[in-house]
């Protein structure tokens, strides 16, 4: 197996050039991830516009991916990649003029649109170029420039923003898309099979691939747990006292966590299967919310950090390959829009729940929750997926 294993190639030409669109959406999007709170503060408008500005994207790309889905495995994937980042370019550029909240909401509406395409197509373009014997390994490095990203982009917007108005970082955010629509057109995409749709009808109507559910489902719990942290992590250190740049640090050491994880534990998903990942993933993130519920100094929050980190590089990747591999080939694209839309779920109900709980109960409950969440996940896991005959 070890020889035959390693004869079979992810290092393409086209596999490295969807790695590098995806870094470059990636980093445009990571950009203004941190700085659209900003711009919406800088237009004169309050806290609770900042989280209609930030969760009705997050809502307009759930809703869009079924349809994202459904064309990926109908219409083709350069049709919903091209149209993604057409309808991403423009509303990245038309957020220079975006100085009222209705155009704001407006246009970020159809960045959801285009993110949900977007992400949706990214992932399946990925699955087609990697063998399926190494799916786990090849999904892990091509989850690396989304990750480098991450690493590289909060800093780097908070950084320009300083020296240069919103209306450039904006501009300078849709040329990193205007670079991957380029880098686009010079892809193989694999064509969709037509025959196997027409045969089917009742595919027109789908809005889920319901042998990606146990994963996306899964994945949902996970996810819940990073609404909490990306929403309000930053209030929680200020109550805590902690120092103002000790959530710029958090996110770099969670970043740099993750991508350490895509060198080895694809390999271990493909070749002893999902418990030798999932496991040890989903307890190393529980860690990191009990660390996080309990922590009064900042050297526990990096700790965290890098728990985090470790665990979600472990869990998702491989929750992500088992979502497609238990899909027919015809049904990739749906089992990726299934799979992104119950992560967009947990982060938006994430979001929308520890307002509440912060509001009742203070911050650090919102971890405690979360551990609970963590705990619910890898319940569902032993009850569902280990009964399972094939582990993948």
């Amino acid at each position: 197996m070890g020889n035959n294993y390693t004869r079979l190639k992810i290092w393409t030409k086209d596999f490295i050039i969807i790695l590098f669109a995806n870094f470059f959406i990636f980093l445009s999007f990571q950009m203004t991830l941190p700085t659209l709170p900003l711009f919406v503060q800088d237009l004169g408008l309050n806290n609770k516009y900042v989280g209609l500005v930030v969760g009705i994207f997050t809502f307009s790309a759930l809703l869009i991916r079924p349809v994202a889905g459904t064309w990926l495995d109908t219409k083709g994937r350069r049709y919903v990649f091209y149209s993604g980042l057409l309808i991403f370019l423009v509303s990245t550029y038309s957020l220079t003029v975006s100085t009222m909240l209705l155009l704001l909401l407006i246009v970020r509406v159809a960045q959801g649109v285009g993110w949900g395409y977007l992400t949706t197509a990214t992932g399946t373009i990925a699955t087609d170029l990697v063998p399926p014997e190494r799916r786990g390994e090849g999904l892990g490095f091509f989850s690396i420039s989304g990750n480098i990203a991450l690493a590289l982009g909060p800093a780097l917007g908070l950084f320009l923003v300083d020296y240069i108005s919103f209306k450039l970082l904006f501009i300078i955010c849709g040329t990193l898309i205007l670079i991957a629509f380029l880098l686009a057109t010079q892809l193989n995409y694999v064509k969709p099979d037509r025959e196997t749709y027409e045969d089917n009808t009742y595919h027109r109507f789908d809005v889920f691939e319901k042998t990606a559910l146990p994963a996306s489902f899964l994945l949902m719990f996970v996810t819940f747990t990073f609404g909490g942290i990306a929403s309000f992590l930053p209030a929680y250190t200020i109550e805590l006292d902690f120092p103002s740049h000790s959530v710029q640090i958090y996110f770099v050491v969670y970043a740099l966590a993750l991508l350490s994880t895509r060198f080895y534990a694809g390999q271990l998903f493909d070749r002893h299967g999902m418990s030798i990942v999932f496991i040890p993933g989903i307890m190393m993130i529980l860690t990191a919310m009990i660390m996080m519920f309990s922590m009064t100094a900042p050297k526990t929050l990096y700790i965290a950090a890098i728990f985090y980190g470790l665990g979600f590089g472990f869990v998702q990747p491989a929750l992500q390959a088992m979502a497609v591999n238990r899909a027919a080939p015809n049904r990739r694209g749906m089992a990726n829009a299934t799979f992104f839309s119950f992560f967009d779920l947990g982060v938006g109900l994430g979001a929308l729940i520890f307002g509440i709980v912060s509001d009742f109960f203070g911050y650090s409950y919102i971890y405690l929750i979360s551990a609970i969440s963590i705990i619910v996940a890898f319940s569902i896991y032993l009850l569902f997926v280990l009964t399972l005959k094939k582990d993948k």
